[in-house]
C-alpha cells in the first residue's frame, strides 16, 4: 500500500502469544500488513482457518490445533511512514 501524508484507518490481524502483549500476526515484508476493510482482514483469518482444517484432514495437524482460532482483527491508524498504532497505543513499524 502506498504512503500518504495523513494518517488513515486500517485493520491488522493480531494474536496474543503466551505471557506477552498482543502483537501482529500478519506482516508484509518487514512491516505490518494493513487491510483496508475489516471484512478483508476477517477473510484472511478465514483463509488461515481453512488451511489449518485442510492440514488436519491431510493428517498434518491435530484436530484441536486445527479448530483453534488465535487471530483477531484490530482497527489501527496507519501513519504516513507505514507504521500502525492501535487503540491501546501499541506502535508497530518496520523491523530492523
Amino acid at each position: 500500500m502506498g504512503k500518504t501524508d495523513t494518517p488513515r484507518r486500517g485493520f491488522c490481524i493480531y494474536t496474543n502469544p503466551l505471557f506477552q502483549e498482543p502483537t501482529l500476526a500478519v506482516k508484509e515484508g518487514d512491516g505490518p500488513c494493513v487491510f483496508s476493510t475489516e471484512a478483508a482482514a476477517q477473510r484472511e483469518i478465514a483463509d488461515f482457518m481453512m488451511t489449518r482444517l485442510r492440514e488436519f484432514i491431510d493428517g498434518e495437524r491435530d484436530f484441536n490445533d486445527a479448530i483453534t482460532v488465535e487471530e483477531y482483527v484490530v482497527p489501527v491508524t496507519v501513519l504516513p511512514d507505514g507504521s500502525v498504532v492501535d487503540g491501546d497505543g501499541q506502535h508497530f513499524g518496520k523491523e530492523v
